[in-house]
């Protein structure tokens, strides 16, 4: 995986690629350690881009309760944290038309003590935080490589070493934390 960090007015982004499916639910694995309850992260891809995959990671990074999958004819499922962090709203916008049904799902309760996770949530979603992670998600049409695109919107994401997970942590041999 590869990566570059650019900040902008409030706007912080980085690229990578994951290789395999496998190598996409460990990229989310990392980029759960840098989420905390209150975060809204929006998923942005075509269907098959990976979007439950990467959610799927974050949910095991988080170590939630239950299986992460698609919650498309539920349209969102909780799973409660295991050791005491923020839990795991995730959402699946596709079939809402409007933002009146997103407010009906009532997820600004829900980011008090999680991180709401929402698929096809672009153009609906934005006004839930003042700030969020889109998460764009590109498949190859060769093989399951996925290009991930990161951009922090807003305040919480200022200063947020985003490149830093383009790179996975290789432990040192010899070396204790």
């Amino acid at each position: 995986m590869t990566g570059a960090h650019v900040t902008g007015a409030h706007v912080t982004g980085v690229s990578l690629t994951a290789p395999t499916a496998d190598d996409l639910r460990r990229f989310g694995e990392r980029l759960a350690a840098l989420l905390r309850a209150g975060d809204l992260v929006v998923l942005v891809g075509e269907l098959g881009a990976g979007k439950t995959t990467l959610t799927q990671g974050i949910g095991a990074g988080l170590h939630v309760r239950g299986d992460v999958t698609s919650p498309t004819f539920v349209i969102a499922r909780e799973h409660r944290s295991q050791v005491g962090g923020p839990g795991l709203v995730h959402v699946d916008a596709y079939r809402l038309g409007s933002g009146a049904e997103v407010d009906d799902l009532d997820l600004d309760a829900a980011l008090a003590d999680s991180v709401a996770v929402v698929e096809w949530g672009a153009g609906l979603v934005e006004a839930l935080a003042d700030s969020r992670l889109e998460v764009h998600l590109t498949r190859s049409p060769d093989d399951e490589a996925r290009a991930v695109r990161l951009v922090g919107v807003g305040p919480r994401w200022d200063g947020v070493q985003l490149a830093a997970l383009a790179v996975p942590a290789v432990p040192v041999p010899g070396a204790s934390r």
